[in-house]
């Protein structure tokens, strides 16, 4: 039987997290090359909330009002439309849906040649939790290192390595082999330990504190913050070749973009993740009625893990 609506987290002006409500909006339907996804879970990053703060920024991304919310999503294929191959209704998936995943269905085309509106196949061993939280930040950590390119013989300086993306670049740049210094507050250290890092405390007096860390010299660097890393690297002899930024730029040094992320790229994350090799900390769950309070915790850039909303 067809659900005539369902929920949707949407807005109808630009703003923060006060703009966000739970709304009953038609259910979509999925068309010749789409499928529709029954959602159990979307997982928030600094990007949703940036592109809905006002109607200039909203616009770059092709959003109009009034729009939705969130853009990583997991859950069950319940509906396939005509055209599509590979995916079944009770196929497991988890993709991006650009700013309309914090809702009970959405629809996408599953080949996964645009960034933002793609399904992949969930593998067994990852929840839909996890699963939820790989698409922009995962895409975003491996486009960023393929940047500087890192090998065993590398020494990395990850600026923003305690945050969202930051859990990706880490773990990935240990996965490739090269020693990893990660930037972040004092209470965070234990935290970088974990995903692998050598913490060291931002702020002034950082390329001190990393040349006695590191003497033998950094290779390779990613801020994944803003520029004051990319400073530093320069500080340190880093070349700009070395350095690449996602949340920035500086004349002369590469970005990284998510939407540039290698073909399997994705596969490759959550291969990894089934496998035990990378691990994704979950620091809250929300069910979806309470949007606001979960977007406005990812927002205060205090905390650690990814942020997930059930629906």
């Amino acid at each position: 039987m067809q659900e005539r609506s369902s929920r949707a987290v949407r807005l109808d002006s630009f703003g923060g997290p006060e703009v966000l409500d739970v709304q009953e909006v038609p259910t979509p339907q999925a068309g010749p090359g789409q499928i529709r996804v029954r959602v159990s879970a979307a997982g928030l990053n600094p990007m949703d909330w940036k592109m809905i703060a006002d109607a200039d920024t909203a616009a770059l991304f092709g959003l109009s009002l009034p729009t939705g919310f969130a853009t990583d999503y997991a859950g069950v294929v319940d509906q396939v439309g005509d055209g599509v191959t590979g995916f079944e209704p009770g196929d497991r998936v988890f993709g991006g849906a650009l700013s309309r995943a914090a809702a009970d269905f959405v629809v996408v085309e599953p080949d996964g040649s645009i960034a933002a509106n793609e399904a992949y196949h969930t593998p067994d061993g990852v929840d839909d939790r996890i699963a939820a939280t790989l698409t922009i930040a995962g895409r975003t950590a491996s486009a960023a290192l393929a940047v500087v390119g890192l090998g065993p013989d590398d020494t990395v300086l990850i600026g923003g390595a305690g945050g969202g993306v930051g859990v990706f670049a880490v773990q990935l740049a240990r996965i490739a082999g090269a020693r990893v210094i990660g930037t972040g507050s004092p209470a965070s250290a234990d935290y970088l330990r974990e995903l692998g890092a050598e913490p060291v405390a931002y702020g002034e007096g950082l390329a001190d504190r990393v040349r006695a860390l590191a003497p033998g010299g950094v290779t390779a660097s990613l801020d994944l913050h803003g520029t004051d890393t990319v400073h530093v690297a320069r500080e340190l002899g880093v070349p700009d070749s070395r350095i690449c930024t996602i949340a920035g730029q500086v004349d002369g040094v590469p970005t990284g973009n998510g939407a540039n992320a290698a073909p399997g790229a994705l596969e490759e994350i959550a291969g990894l993740v089934a496998a035990g090799r990378l691990r994704v900390p979950i620091a809250a769950t929300f069910p979806v009625e309470q949007i606001r309070e979960a977007a406005e915790l990812q927002a205060g850039h205090r905390v650690k893990g990814k942020v997930v909303v059930d629906l």
